[in-house]
This record gives C-alpha cells, sequence and structure tokens, in this order.
C-alpha cells in the first residue's frame, strides 16, 4: 500500500486584516493533502465542495497540486471561513452554514481509497457528527487502515463539545499519530495542553505530537520521547495559519513507509516538522513551503 488519504474539510479562507481582504483555498484537511503532495507523497482528498464558483477554485487547486479528490456533493454550496487577524497574527474565524454543515459521504470510491492507503489522515472532521463518525470509524476499521489524527476544533463549526471530545477520542484510542495544540486543549477540555497529552497517552494513541506554536513541539511514543524548539529560519514571521497542518503533513509524510524506532529517529522526524512549520509562517496563507522556499526570494524583503 502506498500513498495518503486525506479526509476533512475543503473551504475558502478569506482573510481580512489592515492589508485588506484575500481569499486562499484552504481548510485543515486540504491544507494537509496538498502538504503531504508538496512533500512527494500521494495523495488522495475527502471532502465535501460544492458546486459553485469557490467550488471550481478548490478543484483547479488541487488539479494543480496533483492532490486527486473524491468529493461530496454539498446543497449549500462551498464552506467558507472568514477569519480576521489582529496584531499578533492568530485569526478568528466566522463560517458560513455550508462550513457548520459539513458531511462525508462514505461510498465506494472513497472505502476503496482507504482500503488502499498506507495512511488515512483526518483533520477538520466533524467529530461532534455522531452518525459520520460512526460511518467514518466503521469505513476506517473494517479497513484496517493506520490513522492519524488532528481534531483541528473551529469554535464557529462546533456543534456539541462533549460529543465531538468523545467521537475523537473513540479513534484517538488506536491511532498511530495524534496531534494536539495548546488551542484544542483549551477548546475541547479546558485544560492544559499536558493534560491532553497525558490524557491520549492513558487512551492509547501510539504517538502524540503535541505542538506549542513558539516554544516548539514534543513527540511521545510508547517510552520514546522527542522534543525540539521551533526551528530558526531568515525573515521574520509573516502568517502563522498553515504552521499546524504543515507540521502534522510533515509528520505524516514521515510515518507512511514505516515508524521511527527510538526517540532519536523521533527526534528528527520532529525536526523536519519545525523546520516545515517555520518555512510555512514565513509566507502568507497556509501553503506549506519548505525551507529552500526561502533561498528563492528576497530575504530583506522578508525581513520588512
Amino acid at each position: 500500500m502506498t500513498g495518503v488519504v486525506v479526509v476533512g474539510d475543503a473551504l475558502i479562507d478569506e482573510l481580512r486584516d489592515d492589508a485588506g481582504v484575500r481569499e486562499f483555498v484552504g481548510g485543515a484537511a486540504l491544507n494537509v493533502a496538498v502538504g503531504l503532495s508538496r512533500l512527494g507523497v500521494p495523495v488522495t482528498l475527502i471532502a465535501m465542495v460544492g458546486d459553485d464558483e469557490a467550488g471550481e477554485h478548490i478543484r483547479i487547486f488541487l488539479r494543480d497540486f496533483g492532490v486527486e479528490l473524491l468529493a461530496t456533493p454539498s446543497r449549500l454550496g462551498s464552506a467558507r471561513a472568514v477569519s480576521t487577524r489582529g496584531p499578533s497574527g492568530e485569526p478568528t474565524y466566522v463560517v458560513n452554514d455550508a462550513a457548520k454543515a459539513r458531511r462525508v459521504h462514505f461510498g465506494e470510491a472513497e472505502r476503496g481509497a482507504i482500503a488502499e492507503a498506507a495512511l488515512v489522515a483526518v483533520s477538520g472532521f466533524p467529530f461532534d457528527d455522531v452518525a459520520q463518525t460512526l460511518e467514518f470509524t466503521e469505513a476506517v476499521r473494517s479497513a484496517g487502515a493506520r490513522l492519524a489524527i488532528d481534531p483541528n476544533p473551529r469554535a464557529g463549526m462546533l456543534t456539541d463539545r462533549a460529543e465531538f471530545v468523545r467521537g475523537f477520542e473513540h479513534l484517538a484510542a488506536g491511532a498511530a499519530l495524534v496531534k494536539v495544540g495548546e488551542d484544542d486543549a483549551r477548546l475541547l477540555y479546558g485544560d492544559e495542553l499536558d493534560a491532553l497529552r497525558e490524557r491520549l497517552v492513558d487512551l492509547g494513541a501510539a504517538a502524540v505530537l503535541a505542538t506549542q506554536g513558539a516554544s516548539g513541539a514534543s513527540i511521545e511514543a510508547g517510552t520514546e520521547i522527542a522534543t525540539r524548539p521551533i526551528s530558526q529560519l531568515p525573515g521574520r514571521i509573516v502568517d502563522t495559519m498553515g504552521a499546524g497542518d504543515a507540521a502534522f503533513a510533515a509528520t505524516v509524510a514521515g510515518l507512511v513507509d514505516s515508524t521511527p524506532a527510538d526517540s532519536d529517529a523521533w527526534g528528527e522526524l520532529l525536526e523536519r516538522a519545525m523546520d516545515v512549520a517555520a518555512a510555512t509562517c514565513r509566507f502568507e496563507g497556509a501553503l506549506l513551503r519548505l525551507p529552500s522556499a526561502l533561498a528563492e526570494v528576497d530575504l530583506e524583503s522578508l525581513d520588512t
């Protein structure tokens, strides 16, 4: 089995700040899928996409980056998230009705792709939709698929916090990798990241990637623990929107063929993920960037 199937959201990110209004093709799952493709991993995205102008933009974007799309039609059109940025660069989101009502169909094509994948990654998934979560769980477990999860909840899309946690934990208990961040811990549990990391380890997640923004990240896999600071690269931080998705994609890419054997190997994988996240932050938008991309731009312009 080769390649990765990514399941979750695809949408239009509308960014509003002092510089004006810009639109980007985005969504957590879409960002991860495109990131994996840019890292050389064959990838299929299973997501809801509307039959509208925004949906056409999403389809073209995915095609341009070599991502196969298995699209679920949306009667409400394509999902959209409007993000307003403050001075820190962290976004606040307002989403449309299509984003709130997102669903993914798991038919023959979707189940076939899951069964053939070396790894299934899920991000931006409505775990608080019980029927949807059960359908996805059955598709993954009947295929015996290895699973990587980033819960990636957005407050505007979260309808039932307790049910989201229940659905997320049900799958996280047997996952090959679970990624969580400080925002996830606060929004879903009202707790600190360390407490959530310990909870997921106790539940039986094989590896837990805990990201802490500017403080870097850690991976705990059984008795193996690795920590790395955020990578110091040239240029200023422009946009943090895609950092978590980039780190998740880079880590998933490193698990496709094998699982790191010890803390040194986990540390090398985590360091690559931090490099990619840091490079991504030096460009606007959530498109995964490699550190080598910084050699292709005017570094003085990045520092202004």
